[in-house]
């Protein structure tokens, strides 16, 4: 049987240079209309019990170069259960060796979340009691933005991911904290949606997902750097997600992503906006302390710099909901690499983590509930 390499599905990205049946060139491609390159999701057909050797050979052009020393790919025979092969990094190519157990199998930066396990996701919520899902209006490509909510009365909480289509794991947290909320018999759940209202938008870029972009959406745009004045021509899922904040009000918002160099769980704030209240510095510190409580995977030491007050880049999400609504916002990061915290050398940080941190965040959310 011959060995070949495809991407020529949804969320796929690798381009052939040469090779084969063994060994084989390969380069990422960049984001449409952008030069961000860094994601990538291929399969490999036909190569069971051959040792392949397979690089990268512009990985050292990525946007994030330095998040590949230390960085273990991810590999699936299934699709399902994702393990890190043997990899490793020098002189800008990244090498991936792996000897695939079947005839097919499939390799990609992090676990993938195509976007039939979003419409899948969406339709398990719109089928749970007291959950309604709403379409807030369409992405360039025409695919539709999508809003769960559930919850009655209370505060405005929005939780959001995956601004970066490639951030996969912020997609899998949404998974694991969608499945708490509509649990009947979940204690935390219950008291969540009684207590709050509750706005989730489980993947803010449809269109970059599928395309199998690292950062940008259809037309190149880095949706988290418009929240300033999204213009509803080129970054209409900000535009249309903003619209319904201003509607509804914003108490509260967690923004999820993952972070390619940082082997660590964390958390980045608003300090930088010009003006932060006592209240909303409060309420910030008393989340990230709750959840560093609840999950041992999170922490509190390693993560970005501060920005210094009225510094902070105000096209940001975080900084702008923080700013406009006068509320606590919060970005939530995840490692690519393993989390040297609490360390998996089999699966590194995973969709199983990734959905308990989605869950974990859930409990520090329910005990902050007392003081919005």
């Amino acid at each position: 049987m011959s060995v070949s390499i495809d991407a020529g599905f949804d969320g796929g990205n690798i381009n052939v240079e040469r090779g084969g049946p063994d060994e084989w060139d390969l380069s990422i491609r960049k984001d449409a209309h952008s030069d961000f390159l860094q994601w990538f999701h291929f399969r490999v057909s036909g190569a069971a019990g051959r040792a392949l050797t397979l690089r990268i050979l512009n990985a050292g052009q990525s946007a994030y170069p330095y998040g590949w020393p230390g960085y273990r790919a991810r590999v699936s025979d299934d699709l399902e259960d994702w393990r890190q092969a043997e990899t490793s990094y020098s002189d800008g190519v990244l090498t991936i060796r792996h000897t695939p157990a079947s005839d097919i199998c499939w390799f990609a930066y992090f676990a993938p979340y195509p976007m039939d396990r979003h419409h899948w996701l969406v339709g398990r919520a719109a089928a749970a009691p007291g959950v309604r899902v709403r379409m807030l209006g369409l992405t360039v490509d025409g695919q539709p933005m999508d809003l769960v909510e559930m919850g009655e009365s209370g505060p405005a909480v929005w939780l959001y991911a995956r601004q970066h289509p490639g951030e996969t794991m912020a997609q899998w947290w949404m998974e694991g904290a969608i499945e708490r909320l509509i649990d009947p018999a979940d204690p935390v759940a219950r008291a969540l949606r009684q207590r709050c209202r509750l706005f989730i938008v489980p993947n803010m870029n449809p269109d970059g997902s599928r395309r199998g972009h690292l950062r940008t959406n259809a037309l190149g745009v880095n949706l988290n750097r418009v929240w300033h004045a999204p213009d509803p021509k080129t970054e209409p899922e900000v535009a249309c997600v903003l619209a319904e904040m201003d509607r509804v009000g914003c108490d509260f918002a967690l923004d999820v992503h993952g972070d390619e160099a940082i082997p660590h769980v964390f958390i980045a704030g608003f300090e930088g906006i010009p003006a932060a209240t006592e209240r909303q510095t409060r309420l910030y510190g008393a989340f990230i302390a709750r959840l560093a409580r609840l999950s041992p995977d999170f922490q509190t030491e390693k993560g970005y710099d501060p920005s210094r007050p009225g510094e902070g880049n105000m096209s940001m999400s975080t900084n702008a909901v923080a700013h406009r609504f006068g509320c606590p916002a919060f970005t939530l990061e995840m490692p690519f690499k393993d989390a040297d915290d609490l360390p998996d050398p089999e699966r590194g940080w995973s969709p199983g983590r990734s959905k308990a941190l989605g869950r974990d965040c859930l409990a520090a959310l329910l005990e902050t509930l007392h003081d919005l």
